[in-house]
């Protein structure tokens, strides 16, 4: 080989090296990446269904425990209704919460949220129904309000709502045609108590509630409490409802979601003197000791949904959207029948 070659070669290569070379040197002097800083607080989603102080003497004592059970700084979100609980998740301004099954299951599907535990009854029941209740003596019967004259005002539950709005759209109002925009002279949409007091103050003739609602107005036992529930009467019952979904962050950091599952189980578990004082905090939060659950806690809302817009399909004759919700329900009855039994 004749060396002109051989330095041409070299002084072709020689910028490559060079810039090789380069490279190699920023590699060695830069620094490690460093590691994402441990999460120290922990924000804890709850819809606000009174005032904040109120809240926070019924959920304070449980927020210090998880405190300092675990570690991390807990702080509560107050919510006005379910829609601000899954917002707060989406962009990240909370890490879990307390959800109905249907605020849950909107949780899952648009702010990346998980089912890890569900509550219970702190009698042991297991499930709840969602009512409508109305003025006792004011003659109002669920024949009255399906004539849709356009006389009443109606109190609704929140949108995302189970037993406020999704169970009586499927179960009463659906099969039976009927839109409440146009059945009621007007319709508001409220909290379960909001509706609880409306009614039984007289303020509004009828409106959707819950039986743990009215459970824990019967709990609290002031004699404000007493004289509402005295002032009202149940129309009409929904089929049972599943306990409320706990939802956490799918992305949380393991390590988090261990210390968090770790004092969630064990919380109020147990006969000693430590475990019934945590139960007399679950009861004024309206639960027992929570359970393991996953996100097939909420086929049974799925189910409802489903059969709702079936219902829906139906009274408009909409064959495209009748069978795209009969595949619906197919899809969730066959992850029925595979999901364990608890």
């Amino acid at each position: 080989m004749k060396l002109g070659y051989v330095a041409a070669m070299i002084r072709r290569l020689a910028p490559l090296a060079a810039a090789l070379a380069a490279v190699l040197a920023l590699a060695a002097c830069a620094k490690p990446t460093p590691k994402a800083e441990a999460q120290t607080t922990l924000t804890f989603s709850i819809v606000s269904t009174e005032a904040t102080q109120t809240q926070m003497q019924e959920w304070g004592p449980f927020l210090k425990d998880m405190e300092k059970a675990t570690g991390l700084t807990v702080k509560p979100f107050f919510g006005s209704n379910y829609s601000a609980l899954v917002e707060a998740m989406r962009f990240k301004q909370s890490d879990l919460g307390w959800f109905t099954n249907q605020s849950g299951l909107e949780a899952v599907r648009r702010a990346g949220g998980e089912v890890f535990a569900r509550t219970t009854h702190p009698k042991g029941a297991d499930g709840y129904q969602g009512v409508i209740i109305v003025k006792k003596g004011s003659g109002i019967t669920l024949d009255r309000l399906l004539k849709c004259d356009h006389t009443l005002d109606f109190g609704m539950g929140d949108a995302k709502s189970t037993s406020g709005t999704l169970a009586p759209n499927t179960y009463l109002f659906g099969p039976r045609g009927i839109d409440p925009a146009k059945c009621f002279k007007t319709v508001r949409s409220a909290s379960a108590e909001a509706n609880l007091y409306s009614v039984g103050n007289g303020t509004i003739p009828a409106a959707t509630d819950n039986t743990r609602s009215m459970d824990r107005l019967a709990a609290i036992g002031t004699p404000q409490a007493r004289k509402v529930l005295d002032a009202i009467q149940v129309i009409w019952t929904s089929p049972t409802i599943p306990e409320d979904p706990m939802v956490w962050r799918a992305d949380l950091d393991p390590a988090v979601k261990k210390k968090v599952a770790d004092f969630i189980f064990s919380y109020g578990v147990g006969d000693t003197d430590e475990a019934k004082r945590q139960r007399a905090i679950l009861e004024r939060i309206q639960t027992g000791a929570f359970k393991h659950a996953d996100n097939a806690h909420l086929l049974p809302v799925r189910e409802m949904e489903a059969t709702g817009e079936m219902v829906q399909a139906k009274a408009k004759g909409d064959a495209a959207a009748l069978a795209a919700a009969q595949a619906k329900l197919d899809r969730v009855h066959k992850e029925m029948a595979a999901a364990p039994k608890s």
